[in-house]
């Protein structure tokens, strides 16, 4: 694939010149460097990437007591949890012990 240098547009082949059909600038075809592109066939194809899914959080301990009247534990597990149109996450708490969950406020 050749760009063209006056406007940066990709440039096509015709005979032995390659063309800009945005520009009209023409530079001659140099079968060295042609040789020496990458093609379709001669790339790899590695799969698709590896992409984070942003529904799955992941929980931390953290020093917070439970709000149930008939629990004295002080620590919980902490979610951030994506709000519902993407516009801030919620803290999501989980008493270890009892099993409690309540929103940080």
């Amino acid at each position: 694939m050749q760009f063209c240098d006056g406007c940066g547009s990709m440039m096509h082949t015709e005979g032995d010149t390659w063309v800009c059909r945005s520009c009209e600038n023409e530079e001659p075809r140099d079968s060295q460097a042609e040789a020496a592109m990458a093609t379709r066939e001669g790339q790899q194809d590695d799969g698709a990437p590896d992409v984070a899914d942003a529904t799955q959080a992941s929980a931390e301990t953290m020093q917070e007591p439970c709000p149930a009247d008939d629990c004295d534990s002080e620590q919980a597990y902490s979610e951030m949890m994506p709000k519902p149109g993407g516009s801030y996450e919620v803290r999501l708490l989980t008493c270890i012990e009892c099993g409690h969950k309540w929103r940080e406020s």
